[in-house]
């Protein structure tokens, strides 16, 4: 992998200065920070609904837990 390392990294961030320099790419990159604008809520949304689930799988952790000292 380390020989391919150099190439690829040049090849990156050659292909990112030609979308940077294209009319069409930054069309691109405006259009993706517009939508990374729009998008904090929806993480936010998705953080709450995470946070709900390993809440839940914690209080089933817990209750195993608590059969499994009642058990020995």
């Amino acid at each position: 992998m380390n020989k391919w390392f150099l190439p690829l990294a040049v090849f990156g961030i050659g292909g990112l200065g030609l979308l940077a320099l294209s009319d069409r790419g930054i069309e691109l990159l405006e259009e993706t920070a517009r939508k990374l604008r729009q998008t904090p809520q929806s993480f936010l949304d998705w953080n709450d609904a995470a946070q709900r689930e390993l809440d839940r799988i914690q209080q089933a952790l817990n209750r195993v837990a608590e059969n499994i000292e009642v058990v020995h």
